[in-house]
């Protein structure tokens, strides 16, 4: 589950519609009512039969006992077979209180996916930056969208990509910044997405459970979109948590997600695991007994693809016998924290 958050005017719902046109996405989306969002309901409709929608105006004002939990519940229907669920809040909504809300959410089968803010480049330090003390919604964005770049003039765009990085990196050094225009940012930095045609060696979210399979492609070709890439490393045999966990912890330099299975051998017993990042956040699960394991792939703006392969492969080095008590205490502690 993805929080889409953004002030008023910023692109959210650009970036949403954006999104939703990625060829084969199955997408749940819940809206609000507030009145001045205009998500492109047919690109909805056309999914799910209908958005799920939220009384009340804004997302973090909901209470407890109804609204949000019972969009979600219906959402997680796995008949459905959503690639993901996006909240989107309202412009006046608390990034921090979507935030909480989303991380306790008690719906069956919700992970978290992330918070999304979405600011306005040719405005940003008009309407929302305005203070000595950076805004505290930046502490809560595990992607931060730069919008509209395509306002500023061409030969200032990096220096104003720079400066609300720098704001941001005051409150939250882990947050991925990436500048876009039109709300045109790479679906695969926020969901699994398909890949368009097969590439060796490279296997999409989606297609972790399989033995064979397509990276990240582009779902709109316009050549104002931002895309990104992908790194994916198999392996055979049982690993080492703790290198994967150190990994997980710790991604290469531009990687903003990760996912896949891993295999762990302790004591006499071996598990298959899946795990996801996603920002900071680390995610670990007992895997399906179908998936395949080791499998691994990052996802991310600019990669050092050679640097990033030689880090996911030293991890998912197979290890003789079984793994070390330090390194599955490590494992069991994510996972419990995921449930």
């Amino acid at each position: 589950m993805i929080a889409l958050t953004g002030y008023l005017g910023a692109g959210k719902t650009t970036l949403l519609n954006h999104v939703l046109r990625s060829p084969d996405a199955r997408i749940g989306v819940v809206i609000n009512d507030f009145g001045e969002l205009n998500v492109d309901a047919g690109l909805v409709t056309g999914q799910i039969d209908e958005p799920a929608s939220i009384a009340g105006g804004c997302i973090c004002c909901l209470p407890d006992e109804g609204g949000l939990d019972v969009a979600l519940a219906r959402l997680a229907d796995p008949r459905l077979k959503l690639d993901a669920i996006i909240v989107e809040a309202s412009g006046l909504a608390d990034p921090v209180a979507v935030s909480r809300i989303i991380r306790f959410s008690g719906v069956d089968g919700i992970r978290p996916g992330g918070v999304v803010d979405v600011l306005d480049a040719a405005t940003h330090f008009d309407t929302v930056d305005r203070d000595a003390t950076p805004p505290a919604r930046y502490a809560a964005a595990t992607l931060v969208v730069v919008n509209k770049l395509d306002q500023i003039p061409e030969g200032d765009r990096a220096e104003a990509l720079e400066r609300i990085e720098g704001r941001v990196r005051e409150l939250n050094p882990h947050a991925y910044v990436v500048g876009v225009t039109a709300g045109r940012v790479d679906p695969a930095l926020l969901y699994d997405v398909a890949g368009d045609a097969d590439h060796v060696g490279q296997l999409t979210f989606r297609e972790l459970w399989s033995d064979a399979g397509t990276a990240p492609q582009d779902h709109d070709h316009d050549h104002d979109t931002t895309h990104a890439d992908a790194v994916t490393v198999t392996t055979q045999g049982c690993v080492d948590p703790g290198a994967v966990i150190g990994l997980l912890e710790e991604p290469p330099a531009g990687v903003y997600r990760m996912k896949g299975t891993i295999a762990v051998r302790y004591r006499t017993s071996t598990r298959t695991y899946s795990v996801n990042v996603v920002g900071p956040t680390v995610h670990v699960a007992v895997a399906p007994s179908t998936a395949v394991a080791n499998s691994l792939v990052a996802i991310g703006m600019g990669l050092d693809t050679a640097a990033v392969r030689d880090r996911m492969s030293a991890a998912l080095t197979p290890v003789p016998g079984a793994a070390q008590a330090q390194g599955v205490r490590r494992l069991q502690r994510y996972r419990r924290l995921s449930i």
